[in-house]
């Protein structure tokens, strides 16, 4: 049993940073690179990464972050880490709630616009889309780093109170 507590937290805590590092980087590099760009080489580089980022790398973690965390949850009910767990997990449904509810909704948005050689009007598609879509991929950013942290501290606790 302490063999599945130590490697279900370890591996929602490296899924976890794999996903905080992921929307951490489109805030500070890959948005903030786009934002330079003309309005067709925007509208173009989102739709072709919209469609890039559905991989089995990405949805492993994506969603095998719940599944880790929540095993992670089970095995080390009654430790002082289930806290710390539990609070990191909810981080992340939460940042999965705002992915669902604005995010891929602005992704969709954004594909239905179709191809950019067609688009009449791609400064406003881009407006439509981008100030938003950053917005909420800060929070999730700051969301999923904070689960991150949550699940550090969460291994440091169970460390320290190891059997």
């Amino acid at each position: 049993m302490s063999a599945l507590k130590n490697v279900t937290l370890i591996g929602g805590t490296v899924t976890m940073g794999l996903m905080a590092g992921l929307f951490y980087a489109y805030s500070c590099s890959v948005m903030l690179g786009l934002g330079k760009v003309d309005d067709r080489t925007f509208v173009d580089v989102m739709q072709k990464i919209n469609v890039a980022i559905i991989n089995p790398a990405f949805m492993f973690c994506f969603m095998g972050t719940v599944v880790i965390v929540g095993a992670a949850a089970f095995f080390n009910r009654g430790s002082g880490a289930l806290k710390w767990i539990i609070a990191g997990l909810v981080l992340y449904i939460v940042a999965l709630i705002v992915t669902f509810a604005f995010n891929i909704p602005l992704n969709d948005q954004l594909a239905a616009a179709g191809d950019p050689a067609r688009i009449s009007d791609l400064a406003a598609v881009r407006s439509h889309f981008e100030s938003d879509w950053v917005r909420w991929n800060l929070i999730r950013a700051v969301l999923h780093t904070g689960s991150f942290g949550l699940l550090c501290w969460a291994l440091v606790v169970s460390g320290n109170t190891a059997t």
